[in-house]
């Protein structure tokens, strides 16, 4: 079985754990800078330009300057494992942000309604379908390694391991299979995401998203903003 089915097929088990909890989570100057909305000349929509009045009443349009982030000196390989990292978080934390904000929903669901063994099944094999039917084809689009930064991700929003949502789940044996597979392509569903550790440069980007400003990093690395995502959660957060 090839890592994307594992992807999806873990990626599906995350809703059948209905007791996890997601993981927590004007300056004064010199000169009267104002925002003025103008329309553009190109398109029928507005666009926010900078300006200053001087001592002589007159306006002068300013140029903005697009921030920059200041990435740390890397060189050779460790740039291009950063590079890697940078690329692939962009594409897999709206998954990540997507599984926690159905865990939550399928948490809230299931102790708000009291549904007893038999409906909460039925409730949560509909919910298993249709996370197949709407993500099953943008999540066989991840790389090998988008995969293995996504269960990163899911275990460090939700609050617990790959190992431990189908160990609680489908049971000890059903664990040991995944766990196996997970193996064979170089990953390991009971290490706990280690933010201070392993997973270090992935929280700093988890803040930077966080905070808004994980675009900017983006465009200091590639020139560009990042590829809108397939899926965006309601937990996501709007970038600078």
């Amino acid at each position: 079985m090839s890592i994307k089915n594992y992807i999806l097929i873990f990626f599906s088990l995350f809703l059948m754990l209905q007791n996890a909890q997601a993981q927590v989570r004007k300056a004064d100057g010199p000169r009267e800078l104002r925002r003025s909305q103008v329309r553009a000349t190109e398109k029928d929509s507005a666009s926010l330009m900078l300006y200053e009045v001087d001592e002589n009443g007159d306006t002068i349009y300013l140029d903005e300057i697009e921030p920059v982030y200041k990435v740390a000196v890397r060189k050779g390989r460790e740039w291009r494992r950063y590079y890697r990292l940078v690329h692939n978080f962009a594409k897999a934390y709206p998954y990540a942000l997507l599984a926690e904000e159905k865990l939550s929903e399928a948490d809230s669901t299931i102790t708000t309604d009291g549904l007893r063994r038999g409906k909460r099944n039925r409730y949560i094999n509909i919910l298993q379908k249709e996370l197949f039917e709407t993500f099953e084809k943008p999540l066989r689009n991840l790389t090998v390694s988008q995969g293995k930064l996504l269960l990163r991700l899911i275990d460090r929003q939700t609050g617990i391991t790959p190992y431990e949502i189908i160990n609680e789940y489908k049971g000890r044996a059903a664990a040991g299979f995944w766990q196996g597979i997970a193996r064979i392509f170089g990953s390991d569903m009971k290490l706990p995401y280690d933010p201070e550790g392993a997973d270090r440069q992935t929280e700093e980007l988890v803040v930077l998203y966080q905070k808004g400003e994980f675009n900017v990093l983006y465009r200091s690395v590639f020139g560009q903003n990042p590829p809108e995502p397939v899926v965006r959660s309601r937990l996501d957060v709007k970038q600078r």
